[in-house]
């Protein structure tokens, strides 16, 4: 467990986090490989947790289940905690920053939806949910993605399906090389590397989910999306829900971008779908 939390980071050591795990320090000088061996425990263990590809929460109680996602993630690099309940999930959420979030849903002391509820709406945390859930209902993915989480896997599953779902997210939550990072239209202005939100220069909070549904209409001006476009590349869902958790969603971002100022700007097209368009 890495000793340091949200404020324990040091400039330098920061950026050291690259792609490679401890491992990498055996194939240099045998003078290096005695250092590190000679470091105590506290500060080799700060070291792995900067040096990894990924920091990880697996917040689950069955602890079979999270010793193979633990092994799995391991083998690949990444730096793994556990906690098996929701209480000290969240607090260890709140305590430390990391990449993703792995999240069961039925667990003693706080199930998983109330812990993703509480980091979104509570703690502000925005860092990346999966949600594995043994009710693979679509009421129940609803409930999840309407609760924060930014994807789900329904139990059992592939290792090799958990990963893929993993670096999508850290894809999705990167802007590409040849992305502009500013996504403007009338007074409002999207800072993809910030993720900052900013209307006639007032700053706007909005959830992650909430980000990316904006960042995907505004990427698409003047182009009417269907639900099913927005399902497929803001939630990665490849099937109608059939509920209008979309709806809900459009209505999440009226309300913090458009509501407190003079004009709106997503369009509603019966029938199709939204659209946002540049001002002529």
């Amino acid at each position: 467990m890495c000793p340091y939390g949200r404020e324990g980071s040091t400039p330098f050591l920061g950026t050291l986090r690259v792609a490679f795990s401890t491992r990498v320090y055996r194939q240099y000088t045998p003078s290096i490989y005695t250092y590190f061996n000679n470091l105590n425990h506290t500060t080799l263990s700060f070291l792995k947790y900067k040096l990894t590809v990924m920091n990880i929460l697996v917040i689950e109680d069955e602890q079979t289940v999270s010793a193979f996602i633990k092994k799995g993630l391991e083998e690949q690099d990444n730096h793994v905690m556990q906690a098996f309940d929701g209480e000290t999930g969240l607090k260890l959420a709140r305590q430390y920053d990391f990449d993703v979030i792995i999240l069961d849903i039925i667990m003693p002391k706080m199930n998983g939806i109330d812990v993703c509820k509480n980091l979104r709406s509570v703690y502000k945390i925005q860092t990346p949910i999966i949600m594995l859930t043994a009710l693979s209902t679509t009421e129940d993915i609803v409930l999840g993605l309407e609760n924060g989480a930014d994807d789900y896997l329904a139990k059992p599953f592939k290792f090799k399906e958990l990963l893929a779902r993993i670096k999508a997210l850290k894809r999705r939550n990167k802007p590409r090389d040849n992305q502009e990072e500013i996504l403007t239209i009338e007074d409002l202005k999207m800072n993809l590397k910030s993720k900052e939100v900013f209307r006639n220069g007032i700053k706007i909070t909005l959830t992650s989910q909430e980000f990316r549904l904006l960042e995907y209409l505004l990427q698409n001006k003047n182009r009417v999306l269907s639900r099913i476009d927005i399902l497929e590349n803001v939630w990665e869902v490849n099937f109608d829900l059939g509920t209008n958790i979309i709806d809900v969603y459009i209505n999440y971002l009226r309300k913090k971008i458009e509501k407190p100022f003079d004009s709106k700007i997503i369009e509603t097209v019966i029938g199709m779908g939204y659209v946002i368009k540049d001002v002529k």
